[in-house]
């Protein structure tokens, strides 16, 4: 009541509705296409290291079966061998993937937190929040994985 009021509108209500419907089959596709990314990321030369609980190689893979059975969701992060600079080279260069402050969307979303929402932090403030310069973090959308990755591999080139 406090947020929302006493009621809300019919197209406030039929519009939650709908997405209700499809939120299984979006946070499947997101889940899906998450691993996939972080799979590519996982191999690709530019990358020094990559956090996502569903990659076989990660250290919470049993807690992320136990309580994620049918994916780990999109948010991943990763990080690059060239630093901030890469960092920030990465996020400049996507052309689909949209570079955000927030993430948690349908469409694949960007952001460099040392160049972005942790630049006005030390060095040893972002470290402290997981957020070092070469820290990169992925919100993965339902977009087709090919067109993810291909602009993803655009941008580290």
């Amino acid at each position: 009541l406090r947020d929302m009021g006493m009621c809300i509108s019919p197209m406030n209500a039929f519009l939650i509705s709908m997405g209700m419907e499809t939120l299984p089959l979006r946070l499947q596709k997101t889940s899906d296409n998450a691993l996939a990314v972080a799979e590519f990321l996982e191999k690709h030369d530019k990358v020094a290291w990559v956090r996502y609980g569903g990659l076989k190689s990660s250290p919470n893979k049993a807690l992320a079966q136990k309580y994620c059975p049918k994916g780990c969701g999109g948010l991943l992060t990763f990080g690059l061998k060239g630093g901030y600079e890469a960092g920030k080279k990465l996020v400049d260069s996507v052309k689909m993937i949209s570079l955000v402050a927030n993430l948690g969307d349908s469409r694949t979303l960007v952001a460099h937190p040392s160049s972005m929402m942790h630049s006005q932090l030390t060095e040893e403030q972002r470290k402290a929040a997981g957020a070092e310069t070469e820290t990169v973090r992925i919100s993965v959308g339902i977009e087709d994985i090919a067109d993810i990755l291909k602009d993803l591999g655009q941008a580290m080139a």
